[in-house]
């Protein structure tokens, strides 16, 4: 019974850690840290951003993917951009982030700040400032970043293996979110993030070949519609760049997302796997029914998530090295 108490009052204390930690991030952070010394930091982002948009549709659902994939590894410290050298393989070269692209857009947008304020604004903030943009301009909600994160200077390929995957069971994603203190309310909100993009047809593959030994494909996919992806992703030679949209409406910020998870229509399992709990099935309903309910949760959770404290080192360092 004493080790049982000891295991559960242990457990107790680092959730309790876990949460100072995340506050102590939170009241770190300031929306107007840069107001003194980088006062056009924010819209020279935006700009860079926004030019990058009209040459390429995909920017937005790839700087936010790149923003959740640098939180998720170390906190949200920049070090997704890191590039891999000689002696180390950095996160950027890890399989789940072999498909992360426009960092040139970071890269851009960060020797324009250079230009402005020297050594002042973090790429962990430029990113951050980017993730939040590319919602805004796709039709998505504002809102105010807090800034004031440092740049990381660990980055390692292995650590990429800690992402949620696109096979997750809802058990596997609550886990994954509850270690970087996020709850199940973030996770079914920060989900709909896939409103935006486009996937490679690698990412849901089981669901639509050889499932199960009795079942070819997922049960839970809308027949029609695991039909359509069937046709463009073969068995036997796939195109190489053939995939499916993450919604029907991929280069705009909406709830169409969870529309189509109540229809059967995810691309992959684990967007899938937020109908088979009770509570987050009830959320998933609930941004289905209202896109203003879904942007409320979605920018407090992206407040959050954007917060997690990667324990970064410095500020200034050039994003892509």
């Amino acid at each position: 019974m004493a080790a049982k108490n000891t295991t559960f009052f242990s457990l107790l204390f680092g959730l309790i850690l876990l949460g100072v930690s995340h506050l102590n991030q939170i009241n770190a952070l300031s929306s107007n840290y840069y107001d003194q010394t980088c006062p056009k930091a924010e819209s020279t982002i935006t700009s860079v951003v926004k030019k990058a948009m009209l040459n390429d549709r995909r920017v937005p659902a790839a700087l936010l993917r790149m923003h959740f994939h640098d939180c998720f590894i170390r906190g949200c410290d920049g070090s997704v951009l890191l590039n891999s050298t000689g002696n180390n393989q950095t996160e950027k070269d890890g399989p789940p982030n072999i498909s992360l692209h426009a960092f040139y857009v970071i890269d851009h947008a960060k020797k324009a700040v250079e230009a402005l304020c020297p050594k002042t604004v973090s790429c962990a903030d430029i990113l951050a400032l980017a993730a939040r943009d590319a919602v805004t301009l796709s039709g998505g909600p504002t809102w105010d970043v807090p800034k004031g994160r440092k740049d990381g200077r660990v980055s390692k390929a292995t650590e990429t293996r800690q992402l949620p995957g696109p096979t997750f069971n809802i058990s596997q994603l609550q886990q994954s979110f509850a270690q970087r203190g996020l709850s199940i309310d973030d996770l079914v909100a920060l989900s709909g993030g896939h409103t935006l993009g486009f996937s490679h047809c690698s990412s849901f593959q089981n669901r639509i070949h050889n499932f199960a030994a009795k079942q070819s494909v997922d049960p839970t996919l809308q027949s029609s519609f695991a039909a359509s992806l069937k046709s463009v992703c073969p068995a036997q030679n796939t195109p190489k760049n053939a995939g499916a949209n993450l919604d029907s409406t991929p280069t705009t910020f909406d709830n169409r997302y969870y529309k189509l998870l109540l229809q059967g229509k995810s691309i992959f399992s684990s967007d899938q796997s937020l109908v088979t709990m009770a509570k987050s099935r009830t959320l998933v309903s609930k941004f289905a029914s209202s896109k203003q309910e879904f942007e409320k949760a979605f920018v407090k959770s992206m407040i959050k998530m954007s917060s997690i404290n990667g324990g970064q080192e410095v500020v200034g360092r050039k994003s892509i090295i």
